[in-house]
């Protein structure tokens, strides 16, 4: 039989540890929420920025745009018909020739109305981290304004302030319901704001960097 004080000190130590994990992931939410305050959900009450920054979400096996990226998109769009940003810096996953978030998000955004010359297109927005860094060190970009959904915001943010820009947020999609994907992101997005300030303690980079590609040069240089 087992030692019964062997079972109590192994659950003491079982609640021991989730009470220190349920603490970690509590503080690292507050600090995020805290720290990626400063969104919108009017475009002309948004500063002026150098480039709206989208970033990337699901686009259908047809190439069209989920729901949510549609949202990301038009609210961009309309960023740039108010004069609240010169140019647009699409940023997603085209890390596979049959998945390109990021020309999908062009095509729509010159089909709103955003000239071509003005679209940026960043193929290495692997992640929320990646979109920012590569804004920061790649495009040049100093200020922005990130489009995204209400609960992707506090941590785009954070995140896009510690990478060293001057930001603040668009809010794309306030109140609508997205369904399975709304559900699923909103969940997970607990346990990305606590890998996201593990990874500015650890030091984290993009998957890739490249080379400068100027935002106020030649968008055609983005292309890919």
């Amino acid at each position: 039989m087992l030692d019964r004080r062997v079972v109590v000190r192994t659950l003491l130590g079982g609640a021991g540890i989730m009470v220190l994990l349920g603490l970690v992931v509590g503080v690292a939410n507050a600090v995020v929420l805290l720290g990626g305050r400063g969104a919108q959900t009017d475009p002309q009450a948004v500063p002026h920025a150098e480039a709206a920054l989208v970033l990337g979400a699901l686009v259908q096996p047809d190439g069209r745009p989920s729901a949510m990226l549609e949202d990301r998109i038009r609210a961009a769009a309309a960023l740039y018909r108010e004069g609240r940003v010169d140019k647009v810096l699409a940023s997603g996953d085209h890390g596979r020739p049959d998945y390109d978030e990021v020309n999908a998000m062009r095509r729509e955004l010159v089909r709103l109305g955003v000239p071509d010359d003005d679209v940026f297109t960043d193929h290495a927005g692997f992640a929320t981290l990646d979109s920012v860094v590569r804004a920061r060190k790649v495009f040049n970009v100093h200020s922005v304004t990130v489009v995204t959904q209400p609960f992707h915001m506090p941590r785009a943010l954070w995140l896009a302030r510690h990478a060293g820009l001057t930001a603040h947020g668009l809010d794309a999609g306030a109140g609508r319901n997205y369904g399975n994907q709304g559900t699923v992101s909103q969940a997970r997005e607990v346990l990305a704001r606590t890998k996201a300030v593990g990874d500015i303690l650890a030091g984290a980079q993009p998957k890739f960097l490249g080379p400068r590609i100027d935002i106020a040069g030649s968008a055609d240089a983005s292309r890919g």
